[in-house]
C-alpha cells in the first residue's frame, strides 16, 4: 500500500497522514473551498479541492472523491470518522474499483448501520439488548401500545442513525404523540429512511464502549473499554479508561460480550460495541459503530498502540499484530472535546482564531486541526481539539487536565474549556460517581 486517499477533514486527516508519513505511504487530502488552508492540507503528500464549503458539495460528495481516488492513482481510501465512514455504497464502489477500503466489509456496515436489524442480530447472538421494538414501528398508534407495553420513559430513534439528531427521550405518551411525525421526519433528512423504532430509557445510566478489532483471518479481540457517560444531549463531551464504575468482574464479561457481538457479523478492522450500563451494572448493546471513533486516543494512550496503524495492516491483509493476551492496559487516560462554543449559551462559536497557546508535554496529547491565525467556519462541528491527558492513575490524569486548561490561552472565539475546569472542581466527577444526567442536573441547563 503505497499511498491513500483520506476522506475526511480537519484533526481526524491529520492525525492519519501522521501513521502514513510514519509507515512511508503517501497521502491524498481532499479539501473543500473553506479548508484551503487547513493544517492537514498543507501535511498531505498532495491534495484536492473537491467542492464548496457546504458538505454536500464536498465532503459527502462521494463521487467526486472517487474520482480523485482515481486520477491519483491510490490503493486505499481511508474515511476516518464522520462523512463517508459508514456509508456502504461508497465502501463498495471504492473495492468495486480495485481500491482498499479501510474499514469493515460493505455488507458490515449495512448491517450494523441499520438499528433494528444490529437489534436483532445480537439477539440471535445471545447479546442482551435494551427492551424495545423489534420492528420498525409505521403509525404512531403503534409506537404509543408498545410505550404502554414497555413503560415511560422511552428513547424514540431513528433506525438509519445515531447521536443527538437521530434520538429523543419521551417521558410520557403526549410527547411521543407529539414527537412522532417530526422525529421521522428528521430521520429521512438525515439519515435517508424515516424507520423509527422504540427503546426503553435507562435513567441515570452509564455509557461504555468496548474497542473491538478484527482481521480476515478470523482473530477477533478487544481493546479494553471507554466510558462516555459525561454527555450532554446525546452527544459525547469526556471519555476515560478505564472507567471508574465497573466492577472487575462486569468489566470482563462486557469484554467478552463485545467480542461476542462482534464475531457475530464476522467483523474485520476498528470497531466499538456501544453498552448502556444500569446502576446494578446490567449492561444492553446499544450500537456497534463500524470505523475509528473519536476518542480512539484514549484507548492508544492505555495500551500504547497506534490504531490508525493496525487498520491499515488489517486492510492490506496482514494478521493483527497482537494476540488477546499480549494486549495490556496500564495507567489512565481521559479525554475533553475542546469546542468552540459559547459556554453560557452553548452555541458554536465560529471565527479567526486569533491565539492559540498550550503545551504539549509528557502526559498530555492534542489531536487539533487547526493553528493560530485559522478559522473555525460554521460549515462543519466546531471541534477544536481533542485533549487527552494520561497519567499512572486517574488522579494524576485529571490534574494533568486541570493544570492544562488553566494555563490555555484562546482568544478570537469563545469555548467550553471554563466548562471543563467546572467539571474537574465537581465532587462527584472527581470521585467517578456520575452518569449520562450528569452534565444535566449538575452543571448545565
Amino acid at each position: 500500500m503505497q499511498k491513500i486517499l483520506i476522506a475526511n477533514r480537519g484533526e481526524i486527516a491529520l492525525r492519519i497522514i501522521r501513521t502514513c508519513q510514519a509507515m512511508g505511504i503517501e497521502t491524498i487530502a481532499v479539501y473543500s473551498e473553506a479548508d484551503r488552508e487547513m493544517p492537514y492540507v498543507k501535511a498531505a503528500t498532495r491534495a484536492v479541492c473537491i467542492g464548496e464549503a457546504q458538505v454536500n458539495k464536498s465532503y459527502l460528495q462521494a463521487e467526486k472523491i472517487l474520482e480523485v481516488a482515481r486520477a491519483e492513482k491510490v490503493d486505499a481510501i481511508h474515511p476516518g470518522y464522520g462523512f463517508l465512514s459508514e456509508n456502504a455504497a461508497f465502501a463498495q464502489q471504492a473495492r468495486n474499483e480495485g481500491m482498499i477500503f479501510i474499514g469493515p466489509k460493505p455488507e458490515t456496515i449495512d448491517l450494523m448501520g441499520d438499528k433494528i436489524v444490529s437489534r436483532q442480530t445480537m439477539e440471535k447472538a445471545g447479546v442482551p439488548v435494551v427492551p424495545g421494538s423489534g420492528t420498525g414501528l409505521k403509525t404512531v398508534e403503534a409506537a404509543l401500545a408498545l410505550a404502554e407495553n414497555i413503560g415511560y420513559p422511552i428513547m424514540l430513534k431513528a433506525s438509519g442513525g445515531g447521536g443527538g439528531i437521530g434520538m429523543v427521550l419521551c417521558e410520557n405518551e403526549q410527547a411521543l404523540a407529539k414527537s412522532y411525525a417530526s422525529t421521522k421526519a428528521r430521520a429521512l433528512a438525515y439519515f435517508g429512511s424515516d424507520e423509527v423504532f422504540i427503546e426503553k430509557y435507562i435513567a441515570d445510566a452509564r455509557h461504555i464502549e468496548v474497542q473491538v478489532f478484527g482481521d480476515e483471518f478470523g482473530n477477533l479481540i478487544h481493546l479494553f473499554e471507554r466510558d462516555c457517560s459525561v454527555q450532554r444531549r446525546h452527544q459525547k463531551v469526556i471519555e476515560e479508561s478505564p472507567s471508574p464504575f465497573l466492577s472487575d468482574s462486569v468489566r470482563q464479561q462486557m469484554y467478552e460480550t463485545a467480542v461476542k457481538a462482534a464475531r457475530a457479523v464476522n467483523y474485520t478492522n476498528a470497531g466499538t460495541i456501544e453498552f448502556i450500563v444500569d446502576e446494578n451494572e446490567n449492561f444492553y448493546f446499544l450500537e456497534m459503530n463500524t470505523r475509528l471513533q473519536v476518542e480512539h486516543p484514549v484507548t492508544e494512550s492505555i495500551t500504547g498502540l497506534d490504531l490508525v496503524k493496525w487498520q491499515i495492516l488489517v486492510a492490506r491483509g496482514e494478521r493483527l499484530p497482537l494476540l488477546q493476551s499480549e494486549v495490556h492496559s496500564s495507567g489512565h487516560a481521559v479525554e475533553f472535546r475542546l469546542y468552540a462554543e459559547d459556554p453560557v449559551r452553548f452555541l458554536p462559536s465560529p471565527g479567526k482564531i486569533t491565539t492559540l497557546k498550550w503545551e504539549e508535554k509528557e502526559g498530555v496529547r492534542i489531536d487539533s486541526g487547526y493553528e493560530e491565525g485559522g478559522t473555525v467556519t460554521p460549515f462543519y462541528d466546531p471541534m477544536i481539539a481533542k485533549c487527552i491527558f494520561y497519567g499512572a492513575d486517574r488522579q494524576k490524569a485529571l490534574e494533568a487536565a486541570e493544570t492544562f486548561f488553566q494555563e490555555i490561552k484562546i482568544e478570537g472565539i469563545k469555548t467550553n474549556a471554563p466548562l471543563f475546569l467546572n467539571i474537574l472542581a465537581n465532587r462527584d466527577f472527581q470521585n467517578g460517581n456520575y452518569t449520562t444526567s450528569f452534565l444535566t442536573k449538575t452543571l448545565v441547563n
